[in-house]
């Protein structure tokens, strides 16, 4: 695994998102409890709505432009027959968030 540092629990705030630019490429950044992660991509693929812009409940974030839900463990659109988006694992420690960057890589080399 390619574990990149990627900032601090606490620069995003409870039940939000932000996104972070890494050399292999841009992430949104949900942050679900006080110690719970998850890195996702940022466009919705129904109609590109910014994901990190959506609302965060649960461990799913709800796109901002159509009411997509997508679970942030599996990508997968709820109630939709197609809809996934990307997600990446994240791991905390010492308060830093690390991004495992392989998918990300693969990706762009794609």
């Amino acid at each position: 695994m390619n574990w990149l540092d990627i900032g601090a629990v606490d620069d995003i705030p409870l039940r939000g998102a932000r996104i972070v630019k890494t050399k292999a490429g841009c992430v949104a950044v949900f942050r679900t409890d006080v110690e719970e992660v998850f890195a996702a991509s940022n466009t919705c693929p129904h109609k590109a709505g910014p994901l990190a812009e959506g609302i965060v409940h649960g461990q799913k974030v709800t796109c901002p432009l159509h009411n997509w839900v997508f679970d942030l463990n599996t990508g997968k659109a709820q109630g939709a027959d197609e809809g996934r988006i990307d997600t990446y694992p994240v791991r905390i420690e010492t308060g830093r968030i690390l991004l495992d960057a392989t998918k990300l890589l693969a990706r762009q080399a794609a």
